[in-house]
């Protein structure tokens, strides 16, 4: 996408303070080790710019095609690929799970207490495929959150997700992974409240199950390919790997760490576990064109993903009789604020900006755990992809910083 600021309605020289902004409190005194920033408005590009370092151990600038992991990034592509079988007629939202999983028709729901002491009682109805779109099916995160800094707060629950030998490493496969989840208790009633969890690796399962191809074929054929997202994969191929970033956490003294090199990374070898919870990495450029697809409506360039439709209900709240995550959700951990934010079949969404406290009302969005922001905003005709390698996703709100920037942008 050529930049074209004079059709956007933006103001060039007020984006120019995403430069300063983020210069002057992240690059310059080390907060992070750089990011890239697209935004787009009307179908054209107003903003590009590659910050900082790649690579800051070998003092490499930020490559305008680099790749990062972009972790949560996934669900929405995923739930995507779901959704894109709901349109040929494989499932209704409302249909259980154990459809195409029967073992999961044995779930218990816990009540009390933990190991051999455990109360359960039956589901009032079946875990259903827009609970898993919707993280709001009793599934959890079990420990996996560990790995990305989050405390476990040793619920009993996922207790079991550890005895029971939940994980998505390598070695495992969705398969195996679907029988696991079989055996473990919901930690609520299907529908009645929302824990971010494993569902979208769920999601990944049912693709491969419902249309016969392992789940990363599915998504190279039906939304890679014809979006021309052509550095999007499980892995980083040895031509591309020169391209690869570094990953930093935040320290406890705000110092940055590396946690996983480039060239020595997991990520240069092909997984058995499709993540479709987390297992992408990608591009600015990538992921814009599959923002731009959801922008207008399921379809560029000529190749259509989903229906406009269909589309249109993924990023309607679906969260029980219309509340928000506030009324919801359990857990402090999330890729989004809750006041004023409603959830849907993989996106979350501004429903009341004033609760909120940010500018952009129905719009709809989802982040990644190493800091990597995205969302779509059709009342603006707008799509913006910031992309960075810091962990965890909650040492700076980014996304509150550069709405605030963006959306004061906006002069026409």
């Amino acid at each position: 996408m050529e930049l074209a600021p004079k059709k956007t309605g933006l103001s060039t020289a007020r984006l120019e303070r995403i430069t300063e902004h983020l210069e002057r409190n992240y690059i310059a005194p080390g907060k992070i080790a750089g990011c890239q920033v697209a935004v787009a408005r009307h179908g054209h590009l107003a903003y590009f710019r590659s910050l900082g370092q790649m690579d800051r151990e070998r003092a490499r600038p930020m490559a305008d095609d680099a790749i990062f992991r972009i972790y949560s990034m996934t669900k929405p592509i995923t739930s995507v690929a779901l959704m894109s079988l709901y349109e040929r007629g494989y499932f209704q939202l409302n249909d259980p799970v154990s459809r195409f999983f029967p073992a999961w028709k044995n779930h218990r729901v816990w009540v009390s207490d933990e190991g051999s002491s455990m109360v359960t009682e039956e589901p009032l109805r079946p875990v259903s495929m827009r609970d898993m779109l919707c993280h709001t099916g009793g599934i959890t995160y079990g420990s996996a959150l560990a790995a990305l800094g989050v405390p476990d707060d040793g619920h009993p629950v996922d207790k079991v997700y550890a005895e029971v030998g939940v994980r998505r490493g390598r070695g495992e496969t969705l398969m195996d992974f679907m029988d696991k989840l079989a055996r473990v208790p919901l930690r609520y009633q299907p529908g009645e409240r929302w824990m971010y969890s494993l569902s979208t690796d769920v999601c990944g399962a049912l693709v491969e199950k419902i249309s016969g191809q392992r789940f990363d074929r599915y998504l190279k054929e039906t939304i890679f390919e014809p979006l021309g997202m052509k550095d999007t994969a499980f892995s980083v191929a040895a031509d591309k790997a020169g391209r690869f970033c570094a990953n930093y956490r935040r320290n406890p003294d705000k110092t940055l760490g590396l946690i996983d090199a480039p060239e020595t990374s997991d990520y240069l070898a092909e997984p058995t576990f499709f993540s479709g919870g987390g297992g992408l990495t990608s591009t600015t450029e990538d992921y814009l064109r599959f923002c731009e697809m959801l922008r207008r409506g399921g379809e560029l360039d000529g190749a259509r993903i989903l229906g406009p439709r269909t589309l249109a209900l993924m990023h309607r709240n679906h969260l029980k009789d219309g509340r928000d995550l506030t009324e919801m959700a359990i857990g402090g951990f999330s890729e989004t604020a809750n006041e004023g934010v409603g959830f849907g079949l993989g996106f979350a969404m501004t429903l009341d900006s004033v609760r909120n406290g940010a500018l952009g009302e129905g719009d709809y969005y989802w982040g990644g755990a190493a800091s990597t922001v995205f969302w779509v905003d059709p009342a603006e005709d707008l799509t913006v992809v910031f992309m960075t390698q810091l962990m965890p996703s909650g040492a700076f709100n980014f996304r509150g910083q550069l709405k605030s920037i963006i959306y004061s942008s906006i002069v026409e």
